[in-house]
Formats: structure tokens, C-alpha cells, sequence
């Protein structure tokens, strides 16, 4: 048993069953980079405080690069007898220095150092994200600066609303994806707290300087409770819900985009390259990556799921029930990712289609608040010109106009008398556009401002 890094309180071997169901090197050794980092910090602050001397740390540091060389080549021998990513490369830097590499554990438990290990991943995998939203945020500039001056209906419950400039509705993604950002930034900012040096749960007697660990690391602080970092799983959760919000950005999107690309919108027409065809009817060109990209979803909430439901009722401080946070930290993120990614390259490759979507631009009576405003500037109370233009509505479908402006002089001067000649400039989708005036808005002054804002932001 002694060759089990826990073995000497045993006198019996552990079940094979036992070894089959406890390991978790198929999934965190991913882990490798981060461990062999964190190892190489800490081999460095026991020298600081005089517990190695400097060759032995050096020695130490050299020969843990050298074992994450190897696994980087796939020349590195993984066995579930050794569980985890922790406890090989604890035992291959034993193999290779001896008594040297028992050293190395020093003040420390395999709680915190998996902890470290985690959030060490998890930061690098935040950066990585966070730079391929800025990537897809881009692609919605430049595809706003593709549509300039594009019209589009805009919808609320699906049905027509109101008319928005095809750069306001892109520009619109970019601002949910930079919430995203921020939440990951913050996730980013609370998980960058250092848990080594806390120990197995009460931290050590031996004299270690967590300070200098955490600046080794990148770390902006050191964690203040012990007891608390064994069972803290907070910054995963979290984590994974700023990208269960990113995946649900994404799947709406994806919604959008695969109605928008049916004959019955024809607003859209995808790339070539994104879609797939059918096996049995020819002519089909399916959005298959757009509605993998909404199905995906799926999982990441899983994920999230996961990860409450494993923490509740878990008593301080450490219990292996954690082990269980990694498979849905990783697939969440590696989900989230290639959804990103992919998504970049359906907004680049994309084009939406100016002479359908003007076809039917003036159905659905876009212009009818633009009127109902007017009616208000006009002195006209809000729930008056509300009804006011709602009953021209009616009357436009009982007659069987599709537009406002098909009516008569008569019949907008019957339903008041603000609505005078002059108000026929107000109608009609153009119109509507450059009657915006509010900060935010639609109006084309707005539209520009902000794509300029975030041309500059964006570095385009």
C-alpha cells in the first residue's frame, strides 16, 4: 500500500472496482499544464522561506517541466492506479529525483492543490472565451457596416412592430455579448484568489508564504479562510452561468437566423459552407451548425444543473463529491467555445437580403406608432392617439389596405383632426426611421454613433 500516496494508514489493497470508480485521470488530466505550474510555484516559495534549498528547487522546477514536455508529446504513461493528474506527475517527479520529490508536497494537501489547478484552468479558459466574443462582437460590427442604410421589421410576440435599421439589430448582439464579456471579467476578478497554501481544511503549521505564491501565480490575493477554499466551488458555478447566459445569447440567435433563412422569411441567405444537405430530397440546404448551435444550449444548462445540484447540502469542507465538478466545468466551456467560434463564421459569412426583405416591408403597419407620436406632440393624450390609431388600423383591414398611407385624406382627418395633411409624411418605413429621436434609438444619427462607438472599442 505504500505505493498509494495516502497508503500507510492501510493494510489491504484497494478493489479494482474501487480504483475503476474513484479515478478521474480520463478527465482531469487536461489539468496537466496548470498543475505542473502551480507545483513549480510552490517548489519556489518553499526555497523562499528556506524549506528547499536553491538547487533542490531547481531541480524540482526543471524536472516537472521535463515530465510536462513528455506528456505534451503523448509519451507519458497514465494508470488508474495513481487516480488523478496530481498524483502522476507527483509520482513521475519522484521516479525521477527520489527523496527530492517527496519534498515537493510540502505544506500543502491535494484539496487546495486541485483547487488551484481548477481555478488556474478556469482563468485561462475565461480569457480564451472572452477573446473569441470580442472576435464575434466584430463580425456583428462589420456585418452592421455591410447592411448600412437596411431596413428591417422589427418584431415583438413575432409579429411586426416597428421598423429598426438592419445595423441597430446586429449592434444589438454585440451588446449582449459584451454583458457576457462582463460577467466572465467579473467571474475572472472573484476567482483570482489563491487556495494554496490553505491545506487539507485548517491550514499548516509549517511556516509558507501564501503571498508569494499568489504573486508567482497571478493571483490578486490570498483566500482568508481555510475551511472555506476546501469546500469552495463558487467560481465554477458561477462561471458556468455567465456561459449558460452566453449559450442562451447564442440560441436565440441561432433561432432567429434559421427562421430568417426559410423561404417563407427569405431574409437571409447562410453560407455554403455552415450548412448540410439532406440524404433523401436534393434540394435541401439545412442550418444544421445554427440549430447545433441552439441545441447546445442544452448541455451547457446541464452543465450549470450539475454543479448546483452537487454542492447542495455538501457540509464543510472537503468531500469527494467535488471530483464532480470537472467533466461539467470542461464540457461547458468547451461547448460554449465552438459555439462561439462557429458562430463568427456564420455572422462573417452571411448576408441578408435586401429586395425580399422589401417585398412586404410596408406590411404589419410599422408605422402606426410613429403616427400614434405624432398624435401625442399634437396634444392628444397618449391612450387617446393609442385608440385613434388603432381604429385606422381596423379600418386599413376592413378595407383591405396594407398600408396607412393607402387611405384617404378623409378617413385620417374622420379619426382626428390632427391628422392633416401633413401627417402623410410621417408614414410609410422611411419615414418612421427618421422620426427616431431618442438616445439608443433606432434613428440613423444613433445607429451611426454607436457603430463608430464600437468600431473604436473593438479596435475595427
Amino acid at each position: 500500500m505504500t505505493s498509494k500516496p495516502w497508503g500507510g494508514r492501510f493494510d489491504a489493497g484497494t478493489d479494482r472496482r474501487v480504483e475503476e470508480f474513484t479515478e478521474s485521470i480520463s478527465f482531469d488530466r487536461r489539468l496537466f499544464r496548470h498543475d505542473v505550474l502551480g507545483s513549480q510555484a510552490h517548489a519556489r516559495m518553499l526555497a523562499h522561506v528556506g524549506l528547499l534549498t536553491q538547487p533542490e528547487c531547481e531541480a524540482i522546477v526543471r524536472g516537472l517541466g521535463e515530465i510536462q514536455a513528455q506528456i505534451e508529446a503523448g509519451d507519458f504513461p497514465f494508470v488508474l492506479e495513481r487516480e488523478d493528474v496530481h498524483m502522476h506527475i507527483e509520482a513521475a517527479l519522484t521516479e525521477k529525483l527520489g527523496d527530492l520529490g517527496r519534498k515537493l508536497h510540502t505544506g500543502r494537501s491535494r484539496n487546495d492543490q486541485v483547487s488551484t489547478d481548477v481555478k488556474l484552468w478556469t482563468r485561462d479558459a475565461i480569457d480564451r472565451l472572452a477573446a473569441g466574443l470580442v472576435h464575434l462582437q466584430r463580425a456583428f460590427v462589420a456585418s452592421a457596416g455591410r447592411h448600412e442604410g437596411l431596413i428591417l421589421p422589427g418584431y415583438t410576440h413575432m409579429q411586426r412592430a416597428q421598423p429598426v435599421l438592419a445595423p441597430h439589430y446586429f449592434l444589438a448582439y454585440v451588446e449582449k455579448l459584451e454583458r457576457d464579456r462582463s460577467r466572465l471579467a467579473d467571474c475572472r476578478r472573484r476567482l483570482n484568489v489563491l487556495p494554496l497554501g490553505a491545506a487539507a481544511l485548517a491550514g499548516t503549521s509549517i511556516p509558507i508564504d501564501r503571498e508569494f505564491t499568489a504573486r508567482e501565480l497571478g493571483f490578486d490575493g490570498v483566500a482568508a479562510n481555510s475551511l472555506d477554499v476546501s469546500s469552495d466551488r463558487d467560481f465554477a458555478i458561477e462561471a458556468v452561468f455567465a456561459l449558460t447566459l452566453i449559450a442562451e445569447h447564442l440560441a436565440g440567435w441561432a433561432e432567429e437566423w434559421i427562421l430568417w433563412s426559410t423561404q417563407e422569411f427569405g431574409f437571409l441567405k447562410l453560407p455554403d459552407a455552415i450548412c448540410t444537405g439532406s440524404s433523401i430530397m436534393p434540394q435541401k440546404k439545412n442550418p444544421d451548425v445554427l440549430e447545433l448551435i441552439r441545441g447546445r444550449s442544452a448541455r451547457v444548462i446541464g452543465s450549470l444543473t450539475t454543479l448546483l445540484v452537487l454542492i447542495k447540502g455538501l457540509p464543510l469542507a472537503y468531500n469527494r463529491d467535488l471530483q464532480e465538478d470537472k467533466i461539467p466545468l470542461f464540457d461547458a466551456f468547451d461547448t460554449v467555445e465552438a459555439c462561439v467560434e462557429l458562430a463568427a463564421v456564420v455572422v462573417s459569412g452571411a448576408s441578408l437580403r435586401p429586395e425580399r426583405i422589401a417585398e412586404r416591408l410596408d406590411e404589419g403597419f410599422l408605422d402606426a406608432t410613429t403616427l400614434m407620436e405624432h398624435l401625442i406632440l399634437n396634444g392628444v393624450p397618449q391612450r387617446t392617439a393609442h385608440e385613434v390609431i388603432g381604429r385606422l388600423v381596423g379600418l386599413c383591414e376592413r378595407k383591405g389596405l396594407k398600408r396607412l398611407a393607402d387611405l384617404a385624406d378623409a378617413d385620417l382627418a374622420e379619426a382626428s383632426p390632427k391628422l392633416g395633411p401633413e401627417s402623410r409624411g410621417l408614414l410609410g418605413v422611411e419615414a418612421a426611421i427618421r422620426a427616431f429621436k431618442s438616445y439608443g434609438s433606432t434613428a440613423p444619427a444613433e445607429v451611426a454613433g454607436q457603430v463608430e462607438r464600437w468600431k473604436t472599442k473593438l479596435e475595427l
